[in-house]
Parts: C-alpha cells; structure tokens; sequence
C-alpha cells in the first residue's frame, strides 16, 4: 500500500469509454505525483494506492470521480464586445478568464452570434467516464 506523501511514477494511457484515447505518457517521461496531495483526479490516486512497483492494471473511473458531471451554470454568455479587440471568436477557440482570486481558468467558446459569445468552463472531461492503462515505476 502507497502512504500519503509518498512520490510515485506512474505510466498511463487514458481512453473514454468509446475507445478514444485523450491522453498517455507513453513516448514520455512517467507521470510524477504525491499521493495525498491533490495532484491527480480522485480516482486515479484510489487505483494506484494498491499497486506494486512493476505492476500493470486497468482501471475505470466514474465521471463524479474524475472531472465531475458537466455542469450547466458552468456555460455562460457574454457580450462579444466584451472580448479583447481583434479577436475573432470561433466554436472551440480556447480563451482565459480569470476566477474571484485571479486564477486563470480555461474556457472554450461554443456557440458564436452576431452580438454574443457563449463558453463552457466546464472541464472537457467533465460528465465523461475514464478508463486508464496503468503501470506503476516507481514508488519514493
């Protein structure tokens, strides 16, 4: 059993559940995290707590242990003048807000009108099941 505060390095594939990859370290370094410390989703951290060094597994994580589910006050309108000038707005364009602590956060524009932007701050995997290739390289 990995203890909180224990470093460990992990390789991952992570697919949805229709097969589509969304992301891998495969061809990279490991993935490298503190268990315990917040660093990686909920689920992730519970499937690797039990692992060995050397240790392959598959796992599945329910979306409300991953990203959460999609959450509609999440998606907002805005006033396209409201947006820095010269830019021109297009679905998917990836903008920045910034949260009440002056956080950065990551929206994505999805739906453009003549006089208004609609953004999703939702994370892009939130209300989407992973499924994730683990192998376990090193425990500190």
């Amino acid at each position: 059993m990995i203890e909180h505060g224990q470093k460990v390095k992990i390789h991952y594939t992570g697919t949805l559940d229709d097969g589509n990859p969304f992301d891998s370290s495969v061809g990279r370094d490991p993935l490298e995290f503190e268990m315990g410390a917040g660093a990686v989703i909920p689920g992730f951290e519970t499937g690797v707590k039990d692992m060995d060094v050397g240790e392959k597994k598959s796992i599945h994580i329910p979306a409300a242990k991953a990203y959460g589910e999609k959450r509609e006050d999440m998606v907002m309108e805005f006033e396209r003048a409201e947006l820095p000038e010269g830019l021109e707005p297009e679905i998917g364009m990836g903008l920045q807000m910034q949260g009440p602590q002056g956080q950065p956060i990551p929206v994505q524009i999805t739906a453009v009108a003549e006089a208004t932007i609609t953004i999703d701050a939702n994370h892009p995997l939130a209300g989407q099941n992973l499924n994730f290739e683990l192998e376990l390289v090193e425990v500190n």
